[in-house]
């Protein structure tokens, strides 16, 4: 059945978009089911603002009428998110950050929360330690091959006295006395809307409802501790310039067992005196004399792995480039190689002998 968004706002076909919205505000604000209003509704004022503030949408409404829903317009099925994402995007003042209020949970979790019953019992919350952002300065044959490196970072550790565990060694246990064992407390904000509640993990225990009757000396209660910690990092071979790197678990270790963060590392190659990367191909110049230009000749050319024999056909022109299939960078995490091309410069000489300059007459002469 076709919903009619304007009776349900209580406006006409012809009200601005203004006055739409502040209907729109005024029945939600009464209609609110933290105030004792019925969820249904409160969603379904959601739906009919989330289509009449939309000037397109509201455009197809009006020429669709009743097959608007079927024409796969319609904002049925709409969920807590997109009702506050309707809110913050229309400009209301809306006076929280419920993400980092209700510990950044996202809004289907809190309202679920809300209008659930909060779901009962206790749900320990795991805490997250940081992330680590470093950069790393490494060498072209490095990220040829592949390295080992280390790297000092004064970091959260797991905390060695008491193992991590926030109490001292061989400590009993006491009820947490901020939420009283229920390893949870409820956390109360006013807002426009209404004053919201919610049951979060106890900040205290960490969800764990006891104390340690003895804290640990070393961490004070939290399970880590903040030092120097020496890590060492596999790079694999054709890891590439600016890339970034992760090291899941590396980074901070979070309080009492929670979830470490992860390490990122940023690879920048320093310049080569000899070779361009371009992603996984290799570039070089190679100078050859005149005479090897004209007759051809066999010459040593730098690779990754050292020299190789190329052979230079008789009549070769600066600028032409060789290809060495296979040559180039390692693939990162697959199969193959890339490839090394070599540009010929011809080197023409500064100063030239008498006897040399003879030649090149002679030469000149013959049309050469």
């Amino acid at each position: 059945m076709s919903k009619d968004y304007y009776k349900i706002l209580g406006v006409n076909k012809d009200t601005s978009k203004e006055e739409i919205k502040q209907a729109f505000r005024k029945l939600a604000h009464q209609h609110h089911p933290d105030k004792g209003g019925d969820e249904k509704k409160f969603k379904e004022i959601n739906e009919a603002y989330s289509i009449l503030s939309n000037d397109e949408k509201r455009q197809q409404y009006d020429q669709f009428g009743s097959t608007f829903d079927q024409a796969g317009f319609g904002g049925a099925g709409m969920s807590w998110e997109d009702i506050f994402r309707n809110y913050q995007s229309q400009g209301q003042n809306v006076e929280f950050d419920l993400g980092d209020i209700f510990g950044g949970g996202s809004f289907s979790d809190i309202f679920s929360q809300f209008f659930n019953g909060g779901g009962g019992g206790r749900r320990t919350r795991k805490e997250h330690g940081k992330d680590i952002v470093v950069d790393m300065e490494i060498t072209l044959e490095e990220a040829f091959t592949g390295i080992e490196k280390e790297i000092n970072l004064k970091k959260y550790i797991v905390c060695k006295h008491c193992k991590g565990m926030g109490g001292e060694p061989g400590s009993g246990k006491k009820k947490c006395s901020e939420c009283g064992g229920n390893g949870q407390i409820q956390q109360t904000k006013r807002t426009f809307f209404g004053t919201f509640s919610q049951v979060m993990t106890c900040p205290k225990c960490f969800g764990e409802g006891e104390l340690h009757e003895r804290e640990c000396k070393e961490c004070k209660g939290a399970g880590r501790i903040s030092e120097i910690e020496t890590i060492k990092i596999d790079l694999p071979s054709g890891v590439d310039n600016e890339q970034t790197m992760k090291f899941p678990g590396k980074g901070e270790v979070a309080k009492k067992g929670g979830i470490s963060g992860d390490l990122y590392v940023r690879i920048h190659l320093k310049p080569h005196k000899i070779f361009i990367r371009k992603r996984d191909d290799i570039y070089c110049d190679a100078e050859i004399k005149f005479s090897q230009a004209v007759l051809g000749d066999k010459i040593d050319v730098s690779i990754l792995e050292g020299d190789l024999k190329l052979k230079i056909p008789a009549g070769t022109e600066g600028g032409k480039m060789f290809k060495l299939s296979g040559k180039g960078m390692p693939r990162l995490n697959s199969y193959g190689r890339g490839d090394q091309y070599i540009r010929i410069k011809i080197k023409i000489p500064q100063k030239l002998s008498k006897k040399e300059e003879e030649l090149i007459e002679k030469l000149k002469a013959e049309g050469l």
